[in-house]
């Protein structure tokens, strides 16, 4: 089985696993105990902070070791704005935000606070200008990922950064998906990691509050890390999550060329072998081993599991891996065809020959998936130079592939009215526009769902 989903979660680090077994016997007691067992245990978490903290760049005593990343980031967010609550009640998030931080956002706006969302351009990076538009008198926080989760663009942190210290507000950046590949630059407040993105153990994350940042943590607090993350510290994941973020970054540079490479190939030859595909994410700014892309007329869910018969492990943004049958909040942030939506993200020592025979078997298995859709009988009904598809009901990409079957039967200059009440349509029916040169006029109501309006130009 070839595992080609590192963004979600990275495969354990060698070093980690003998990290973690050596630390079992030394750090099992209470670290804040005088006796010898307790001792040994703060030797052993005191060295992991200080390599957690130079391997970050902060100092010892601002890292905190929490839960998860997730619970690193709704720490961070909660304490960051409850500290600064007499500046005001103003929260900027960029829209490709991780899950964890838009659902730290909207607690923040049930409890009464604003929050203002910077866009991104189609390749999914904000502008810092968008920042600076942003930030007002009241704004107690700023947040900003260093790299995204789904498509790989990295952000310009940095510049980010600095606009925020010029206005005098701290900037908390999820580091969760670049950690593993070098420290974080600029001059930011907060920071958050996730061990099982770098191949630590899963079940530790990291916090970082620079001296001098407000900051008021939130619920019950006890004496431990600094009262910012309550409970007694599981030692040796975390000298085992620390220990992996050391050795990844020994091998960062010499694999993050020889992955790049290998996502290049996918970006580059998979527009070449699968007909109607849209590569997304930056192609220059981004991370070595993510490489998303989306194929028109496909159900992401049917091919993710095509590619498991083949073998292969990848996730999806697409509407349709989704219980909610919406498509992925960043797709969407990014105006991208989210249908047949494909993530591959490579793992540190990911085989070349994986990624061959990946890229032999995907014509076949998005050709077997868009045969099985089919291409189902459209109810259509000629209105002079305009065609009306009733896609009511029915999930992407049947819309987009109705729309695209009777198409043809307009003159150029006529239209295509496309009923549909699928969210995912949206989305989908003016990224088909983009890919096809094709005009999209907009969206009207109706009497049910959505009327999407297509003039055709060619």
């Amino acid at each position: 089985m070839a595992y080609f989903d590192a963004a979600s979660a990275a495969p354990l680090h060698p070093v980690a696993r003998q990290a973690w077994l050596a630390s079992l016997n030394e750090g099992w007691a209470d670290p804040a105990r005088l006796y010898r067992e307790g001792r040994k245990a703060r030797m052993l978490l005191d060295a992991a902070r200080e390599a957690a903290a130079e391997a970050v760049g902060c100092r010892a005593d601002e890292v905190v070791f929490t839960s998860s990343g997730t619970r690193a980031v709704h720490t961070g967010v909660g304490g960051a704005l409850a500290g600064r609550r007499r500046v005001g009640r103003h929260l900027i998030v960029s829209a490709v935000e991780h899950s964890s931080v838009l659902h730290s956002a909207e607690v923040f706006e049930a409890d009464g606070g604003t929050v203002t969302r910077v866009p991104v351009d189609r390749a999914g990076a904000v502008d810092p200008s968008g920042y600076a538009a942003a930030l007002r008198e009241d704004t107690a926080l700023a947040v900003l990922q260093s790299a995204n989760h789904e498509v790989g663009t990295v952000q310009p942190v940095a510049e980010v950064a600095e606009v925020c210290r010029a206005a005098g507000v701290p900037l908390l950046v999820d580091a969760a998906q670049s950690l593993g590949w070098g420290p974080v630059e600029g001059p930011w407040s907060l920071l958050t990691g996730s061990a099982h993105k770098w191949g630590g153990p899963s079940g530790v994350g990291l916090l970082v509050v620079r001296k001098g940042v407000r900051f008021a943590a939130q619920g019950p607090v006890d004496e431990r890390e600094s009262g910012r993350a309550p409970g007694f510290e599981n030692i040796p994941a975390i000298v085992a999550a620390v220990a992996s973020l050391r050795a990844v970054r020994a091998e960062a540079a010499q694999e993050a060329v020889r992955l790049r490479e290998l996502t290049e190939r996918i970006r580059t030859r998979v527009p070449d072998l699968v007909p109607d595909v849209e590569v997304v994410g930056d192609a220059e700014r981004r991370l070595p081993g993510i490489v998303t892309f989306s194929c028109l007329y496909v159900d992401g869910e049917a091919l993710l599991h095509e590619l498991d018969r083949e073998d292969f492990s990848v996730s999806s943004g697409s509407s349709c891996t989704s219980s909610t049958l919406t498509p992925s909040h960043v797709l969407k942030a990014m105006g991208v065809l989210s249908e047949g939506n494909v993530r591959v993200s490579l793992p540190m020592g990911a085989a070349e020959e994986d990624v061959e025979r990946f890229l032999a078997v995907l014509p076949e298995s998005v050709a077997g998936v868009r045969e099985k859709l089919g291409a189902p009988a459209p109810e259509t009904a000629v209105r002079a130079e305009e065609l009306v598809v009733d896609s009511l009901g029915k999930r992407c990409p049947v819309p987009v592939i109705e729309l695209a079957k009777v198409f043809g039967q307009v003159p150029v200059g006529g239209t295509v009215r496309v009923l549909s009440d699928d969210e995912a349509a949206r989305l989908d029916i003016p990224a088909w526009c983009e890919m096809r040169g094709q005009e999209y006029v907009g969206e009207e109501p109706a009497e049910r769902g959505t009327a999407y309006v297509v003039r055709r130009v060619s």
